[in-house]
């Protein structure tokens, strides 16, 4: 009699969680087809390309590559066009200066659409945060970035870039084509151990490598997760082994940055320590979140910190790595405009063997190259952001709050409306004279408004360090039969590598 009663009872729990997954399921479906319906029709005043009924753009994107196929599409739709990932989130995508400025001029939020993907990795950090507590990390970052605290930075930026030019020499040797993105990648995240957490210059641990290899799965997971609409819902994508794999990935990263943090705080209670950081030549990143204090002498929590932390090694090292290594492949591309940067950096250096801080600023056409590059390879080609109101545009048409908004700054750089004959590579864009006659929001490698990017004279100064020495060793040229292939894993990166050919210039060319 009993258990026939419970076996009734148990049946009559299934049957009601049964109904109330189904009634919920129901509910959340119909939340998201009156979210689909508000999207489309604040969009509706701008015509695109045509959708998959299940797809939206994203199997097109991911079978002819994204990149190219929106700079088709920006050709036939001036402006901005919808963008649908699947069925349910819908951006209006723009790549038209006056268009960029309307939106990022003002400080609206990260679209959490996307951005929210990024939680279980980088926490709350500068990347993701929006109101009074972005703009509190931002104000206590911001000594961080200083020209004060970068200048001793070029020290650091040139020796590790010394390991990986005395690892291109043997490699040259051999006088065959090789990838120079992974060692780029090894080198930023080197020079960014010392920066941020002033390691030595020993070079990369078993720890550190195993780092770079999980931030180069999170990158790929994150891309894959974005352009794929059933991966949007967290319970069924921690479900899958792409999830599974994210979050072990995840781990590896968090432990890394937590056992660093654990170390300097350890070392920090030794008073004897603590003089020696105070008496370097230079204080690391740590060393300033750790000190960071606003108005109310409110500092950093633990997670803060971490976030900030994993948000900075994330956005510090991909993001050069990717600069760098297009940069070079440019070079390669253009010996006549190679050959004339590294006549410059020969007569700034002198008969010196090391840079200065103040040899950055007389690096006028190698910056003019470098902004070139990022022009026509920027190292984040699409950024994203959700309207907090309304806004319209220049030519009339409008959108409410809540749109949201993807920044193609691949798409807007190739614009042939702003940029003449968009393909060819043209340093003197960027002289003075020409830059001056330039809508401000054409050239947006870093973002723009008051949410751009904080590290940006951080990368620049790296990137003139690192290119200059790279030209000084070597003379780059291209391998016809290993062309890269652009494919976008949230920085700009190639499918098959950037395999150059190294010629080493002697000693007599830089030390």
């Amino acid at each position: 009699m009993v258990p026939s009663f419970l076996s009734l009872r148990l049946s009559c729990l299934g049957l009601w969680a049964s109904g109330l997954i189904l009634v919920l399921g129901f509910l959340k479906l119909i939340r998201l087809l009156l979210r689909r319906q508000r999207l489309a029709k604040a969009m509706g005043n701008f015509p695109g390309p045509p959708t998959h009924w299940l797809f939206g753009h994203a199997l097109e994107i991911q079978q002819t590559g994204s990149l190219d196929k929106v700079v088709s599409w920006a050709h036939q739709f001036p402006y901005a066009h919808p963008l649908w990932f699947g069925q349910f989130i819908g951006l209006l995508n723009i790549y038209e200066p006056d268009y960029a400025k309307a939106v990022y001029s003002r400080g609206d939020p990260k679209a959490p659409d996307v951005y929210d993907f990024f939680l279980q990795w980088i926490g709350r950090g500068l990347l993701v945060l929006e109101g009074p507590k972005w703009f509190q990390h931002r104000k206590l970052l911001t000594p961080g970035f200083h020209y004060d605290v970068l200048k001793p930075y070029v020290a650091l930026f040139a020796e590790s870039t010394r390991v990986m030019l005395d690892k291109w020499e043997e490699k040259a040797q051999e006088g065959k084509s090789f990838d120079i993105f992974c060692d780029v990648g090894h080198m930023a995240l080197n020079t960014l151990m010392k920066c941020t957490f002033g390691r030595g210059d020993t070079g990369l641990g078993h720890r550190d490598s195993s780092y770079y290899l999980a931030v180069s799965d999170l990158t790929l997971l994150m891309q894959q997760r974005l352009v794929s609409f059933h991966y949007h819902n967290d319970f069924i994508y921690w479900l899958t082994p792409h999830g599974r794999r994210f979050l072990r990935a995840c781990q590896v990263a968090h432990d890394h940055t937590d056992q660093v943090i654990r170390e300097r705080k350890a070392a920090l209670q030794d008073e004897k320590v603590w003089k020696k950081i105070q008496n370097r030549r230079h204080l690391d990143f740590l060393d300033i979140l750790l000190g960071a204090r606003d108005e109310d002498d409110s500092k950093l929590s633990d997670a803060d910190l971490r976030a900030e932390v994993d948000t900075f090694m994330f956005e510090g090292h991909d993001t050069t790595t990717s600069g760098i290594s297009w940069f070079l492949y440019c070079m390669a591309l253009y010996p006549e405009h190679q050959h004339r940067c590294r006549e410059e950096v020969r007569e700034i250096l002198g008969d010196r063997d090391s840079f200065q801080w103040d040899d950055l600023g007389k690096m006028t056409y190698l910056t003019m190259c470098i902004k070139e590059s990022f022009r026509l390879y920027p190292p984040v080609p699409q950024v994203y952001r959700q309207l907090s109101k309304p806004v319209t545009f220049v030519d009339g048409r409008s959108l409410p709050a809540g749109s949201l908004i993807s920044m193609h700054i691949y798409a807007l750089h190739r614009n042939s409306a702003v940029w003449p004959d968009p393909e060819v590579f043209d340093p003197l864009r960027f002289s003075t004279e020409n830059a001056s006659k330039r809508h401000p929001f054409a050239f947006m490698p870093f973002s723009a408004g008051p949410r751009n990017c904080i590290g940006q004279q951080f990368a620049m100064s790296e990137m003139k360090v690192v290119t200059a020495m790279c030209l000084l060793h070597f003379e780059f040229s291209l391998d016809p039969s290993r062309l890269p292939i652009k494919m976008l894993q949230l920085v700009l990166r190639s499918k098959n590598g950037i395999h150059l050919h190294l010629k080493p210039l002697g000693p007599g060319s830089g030390k």
